[in-house]
């Protein structure tokens, strides 16, 4: 595990009750709204199903989950589960994770901030993705990134 344990945004009202519910519904809906998806991981706990709304990201051949929240309890989760689910309407994709570390991160950051700046960039103290290297280094231990990969889809 890698980054700082505690860096967490909470999503404020707006976010959590209108925007995040709209995506998730349109998304559950099968309608990928920017490519959003509904992850699902089984709670560390619990072992119950919990979903949230992320946004993959596919550079190449690979893809990857970033957190722009940082520690939050889907990165909890998966840190343990090593395992999930990406849905998008009907379509279910699993996968298997596994938590890059500090300097895997900057490049992967870099693309995300690019692709997903208007939605998140507020998360990342300033850093886009015209950032000098030594920035978005700085901010890669606040935010976890998993690199998935696909076992199935249904």
């Amino acid at each position: 595990m890698s980054g700082s344990n505690s860096h967490y945004r909470e999503p404020g009202w707006f976010t959590r009750n209108v925007f995040n519910r709209l995506i998730a519904g349109l998304t559950k809906a099968g309608v990928g709204v920017w490519g959003s998806r509904v992850l699902r991981v089984r709670g560390r706990t619990s072992g119950e199903w919990r979903s949230n709304l992320v946004n993959p990201l596919t550079i190449g051949d690979r893809s990857y989950l970033v957190s722009p929240r940082g520690q939050t309890q889907w990165v909890r989760n998966l840190r343990v589960a090593k395992s999930g689910e990406l849905a998008v309407g009907k379509r279910i994709q699993t996968f298997g994770s596994v938590e890059l570390q500090d300097d895997q991160k900057p490049d992967i950051l870099r693309a995300y901030l690019k692709r997903w700046k208007m939605e998140i960039g507020v998360f990342f103290n300033g850093v886009d993705a015209k950032s000098t290297d030594a920035e978005v280094a700085r901010i890669a231990p606040d935010h976890p990134v998993f690199e998935i990969t696909f076992q199935d889809v249904r």
